[in-house]
C-alpha cells in the first residue's frame, strides 16, 4: 500500500514525532515554495494591519511538500489558535456545527483531506464561511425546526492532494488557492541540512546532497530516509553520513539515484514491457502489478510526471523515451500505436 511505501509523501504513524520535531515554526524558517511564502506573508501582514482574520485558504500538491505545516505557520504568524481534524472525521453536519461554534475570534480551522467531506457537511461549511452563522435541521417530521447560530469570524484552511475532487461550490468560497510544488535540488539540501543539524546527525556536504536528490522533492521523505541513513550509518560506517554511506543504505532500501522504488520500477516496467509502452489505462496498470490505482494516481504518478518518464494521454499512460533510458531498455526506433506521441 502507498502508506507504507518508503517513498510515500503519506505519512505513517512513525513520521508523527518526527515531523513535529522537525517542523519548521515560521515562514522565515519555511524552505521552499518562494511564491506561496510571499504571497501568504503579503496576506497576514495585511490581515494584522486591519485587525481581520486571514481570508480562506485551499492548500493543494502531491503529500509530504508541507501543507497541514503552513497551515500551523499562519496560526503562529497570526498569534491565533488552530483547530486540527480532516474531512473523513467529519461525517455529520452537527460535527461541523460542534467544531465551528468552540472557534474563537480569528481562530483557524484547519481541514486536511477536504475533499472527503460529504455534501451535507459542506452545506453547513458555506453559510459559515460566507456569513458567519450555520443553520441546521433537528429533529424530523412534524417536528423538525431550523436552528440559526452565530459564531465568531475565522478562517477556513483546505488541504488536498486531489484538487479535481473539491467540489466547485466549496472551492468558490477559498479566497486564495495555493498549489505546493516539488522542491528543488537546493531547497532540499537545505531542508536535509537543517534536520540533520536539529537531531545532531553528523553529515558530510556530499551524503546531504545524495540523500537531498533521492528524496523525490519531498520534505516528509527527506526526513524517513535521512531516520534510516543514520541507523545504517551508526551500525556500518563511524555515525557519520557521507555520499558512499547514502548510496550504500538507500540502494539496500531499493531507492535508486532519483528517489524511484521498486513500485515505481514496476510501473515503468510493466508499461513497457508488457504493454509495449502503451497507451495503457490506469486500472489496467494497476492490475498487470497487482497494485491499488489510487496509490498509482496519487504516490507513482506525480513524481514520474515530473521527472519526464509518464505521458497522460485520452488513451492512457504511455513511457517516454527518458523513461526507456532510466530502465536500460532500448527505445522502440519504428513507430508503434503510441511512438507517434514522441516522433
Amino acid at each position: 500500500m502507498a502508506t507504507e511505501r518508503l517513498v510515500s509523501g503519506k505519512p505513517r504513524v512513525e513520521d508523527e514525532s518526527l515531523d513535529t520535531s522537525l517542523r519548521p515554526r515560521s515562514l522565515a524558517e519555511y524552505v521552499g515554495q518562494q511564491a506561496v511564502k510571499g504571497n501568504l506573508d503579503i496576506a497576514i501582514k495585511a490581515a494584522r494591519q486591519r485587525g481581520e482574520p486571514l481570508d480562506h485558504i485551499l492548500f493543494y500538491g502531491p503529500p509530504g511538500l508541507g501543507k497541514t505545516t503552513l497551515a500551523n505557520i499562519l496560526a503562529t504568524e497570526m498569534g491565533v489558535r488552530i483547530k486540527t481534524t480532516s474531512g473523513p472525521a467529519i461525517e455529520r453536519p452537527g460535527d461541523m456545527v460542534a467544531v465551528l461554534t468552540q472557534l474563537q475570534k480569528d481562530d483557524i480551522l484547519f481541514v486536511d483531506e477536504v475533499h472527503r467531506l460529504s455534501r451535507v457537511v459542506e452545506e453547513v461549511l458555506y453559510q459559515a464561511m460566507e456569513d458567519f452563522f450555520v443553520s441546521w435541521v433537528i429533529d424530523k417530521g412534524l417536528k423538525a425546526r431550523s436552528m440559526n447560530l452565530s459564531i465568531k469570524p475565522f478562517t477556513f484552511v483546505g488541504a488536498t492532494t486531489r484538487y479535481g475532487m473539491v467540489s466547485s461550490p466549496l472551492r468558490d468560497r477559498f479566497g486564495t488557492v495555493h498549489r505546493l510544488e516539488f522542491y528543488d535540488d537546493e531547497a532540499m539540501r537545505t531542508i536535509v541540512e537543517r534536520s540533520a543539524r536539529i537531531l545532531e546527525i553528523e553529515a558530510q556536504p556530499d551524503g546531504i546532497a545524495e540523500l537531498a536528490r533521492r528524496s523525490r522533492g519531498t520534505p516528509r521523505i527527506a526526513n524517513r530516509l535521512l531516520k534510516r541513513v543514520r541507523d545504517y550509518a551508526q551500525v556500518m560506517a563511524d555515525n557519520i553520513i557521507t555520499k558512499d554511506v547514502t548510496v550504500e543504505a538507500l540502494s539496500r532500501l531499493e531507492v535508486d539515484e532519483l528517489g524511484l522504488d521498486k513500485i515505481d520500477h514496476q510501473v515503468l516496467g510493466s508499461i513497457i514491457e508488457k504493454f509495449s509502452g502503451g497507451p495503457v489505462g490506469l486500472d489496467t496498470l494497476a492490475a498487470s502489478i497487482s497494485e491499488d490505482p489510487d496509490t498509482i494516481e496519487d504516490v507513482c504518478e506525480p513524481f514520474l510526471l515530473q521527472l519526464g518518464f509518464l505521458e497522460r494521454t485520452p488513451r492512457g499512460r504511455v513511457a517516454t523515451p527518458r523513461a526507456y533510458e532510466h530502465m536500460g531498455v532500448e527505445y522502440p526506433k519504428s513507430p508503434t500505436a503510441q511512438g507517434s506521441l514522441f516522433q
